[in-house]
């Protein structure tokens, strides 16, 4: 079973989070809400291994808000 990755692991971060908020543009909350949810699954699906899905449930869980 792999270890989850909790420390910064992206080659251009900002790069993504401003893919991300260009992704939400325009759309209602519900549709947010919506986009977020298919991204999700297919980042899941990405992963595979239960295992691991099942880790990073559990870490995001234990993480504060904001943190």
């Amino acid at each position: 079973m792999a270890d989850i990755i909790t420390t910064p692991n992206l080659a251009e971060p900002d790069t993504f989070y401003a893919d991300l908020l260009t992704a939400h543009e325009g759309l209602t909350k519900e549709e947010s809400d919506a986009y977020n949810a298919r991204l999700i699954l297919l980042m899941a699906n990405q992963i595979g291994d239960h295992a691991v899905l099942k880790k990073l449930l559990d870490e995001a869980r234990m993480t504060p808000a904001g943190a």
